[in-house]
């Protein structure tokens, strides 16, 4: 029995450590928050305002489930000690393997929490919109773009996110151009944020018939969606809209009316564009929600007062050294440069498996102020 008892003392250490994270979750002003909010939202004129009900009730949603987080392990830990207590009076080994299993259960959650108190950010709770950019190369880097698009909305679905595309464009002859897509769930944006950069691929090429190593980029760009922001009012003055006709494989597919839509802000010449829908105002919508994004994601990253401060040629895509290197040949590893993670299964890895280089990221920007 005496590994029951060297559980116990493992989840007795664990205690502290749930109730100082009660403090760096705030949860203290959580609960306040959501009594404020559900007595508001007992008054009769809260539903006349929609945009401020609606902000609200996803404040109110983002709030309990942070609780009900931690609740969870406050539980999950009192039931585990109750176990332990229980085999030991009764001296019955056949409940280690439940043990086992929920203690490893018990800190996978808690880590995951604490990285959660890391996400601190005026956005980090927000959806996430994601560009993916192919680089200079043609076909390989188009196609590797595609293969970073899959890995992604892999990760999405791990994490129980979902995602729409916005935005897409074919290359010519395989692969991604270009790609806009919107993934929504709890914390989307803080999670990837990490994730903007370039990326570069090291293989052997499937599109070289001489069997050659080839060195591909592609640019990734994270932004928050913002619903409504004061500080980034788009004023019909700044803003410049363009009708086309979307592009496609042609047939069926190609929509015959001038639908797809591009807007470009005029004070710091951002343009943005989307063409999936067939409707023309839902790529409008499409298109006002990633220039908010794109103006907020720069206003933060460059630390702007005010969203005036942006010109035009700090959107410029730099393409200069990548944050993560992906090799296929002639050994397998995926390595992030600025935290120097790396996980040597580049299948897993592809496959949606990034949580340990976003992980580690978050721990890293925790210990500074690191760009």
């Amino acid at each position: 029995m005496l590994e029951f008892e060297e559980y116990r003392q493992k989840l007795l250490a664990l205690e502290p450590q749930i109730a100082d994270l009660a403090e760096a979750l705030r949860l203290k002003y959580a609960k306040e928050r959501i009594a404020e909010i559900q007595e508001e939202s007992e008054d009769p004129d809260f539903w006349k305002d929609i945009e401020k009900s609606q902000k609200l009730n996803k404040e109110l949603k983002n709030l309990k489930q942070k609780c009900r987080k931690h609740e969870k392990l406050e539980n999950s830990l009192n039931d585990f000690l109750a176990l332990c207590e229980m085999a030991l009076e009764e001296e019955d080994s056949s409940m280690l393997g439940e043990l086992k299993e929920g203690y490893e259960e018990l800190e996978e959650e808690l880590e995951s929490a604490r990285l959660d108190a890391l996400l601190t950010g005026e956005y980090d709770s927000n959806n996430a919109i994601m560009t993916l950019h192919a680089g200079a190369g043609g076909t390989e880097a188009q196609d590797w773009t595609s293969m970073l698009y899959r890995m992604y909305t892999r990760w999405a679905e791990r994490q129980g996110y979902s995602y729409t595309v916005l935005d897409l464009l074919d290359g010519e002859e395989a692969g991604i151009k270009s790609v806009t897509l919107k993934i929504e769930g709890m914390n989307a944006y803080g999670y990837l944020r990490s994730e903007h950069g370039v990326h570069r691929l090291v293989r052997i090429s499937p599109f070289d018939s001489s069997g050659r190593r080839h060195t591909s980029f592609a640019a990734v760009e994270i932004m928050p969606e913002i619903e409504n922001d004061s500080d980034i009012e788009l004023k019909d003055e700044d803003i410049r809209m363009d009708v086309f006709r979307s592009s496609g494989a042609g047939g069926q597919k190609v929509n015959k009316t001038s639908s797809a839509v591009r807007l470009t802000h005029i004070p710091s010449g951002i343009a943005v564009s989307s063409q999936v829908e067939r409707s023309q105002f839902q790529n409008l919508e499409n298109c006002k929600s990633m220039l908010r994004a794109r103006l907020v994601e720069i206003k933060e990253r460059e630390h702007l007062e005010k969203i005036s401060d942006i010109k035009g040629v700090q959107m410029k895509i730099e393409w200069g050294s990548q944050i993560r290197s992906y090799v296929f040949m002639p050994y397998t590893l995926a390595k992030d440069m600025r935290t120097g993670y790396e996980n040597g299964n580049i299948t897993a890895v592809m496959d949606g498996d990034i949580g340990g280089f976003i992980n580690a990221y978050l721990k890293y920007k925790a210990g500074g102020d690191r760009e």
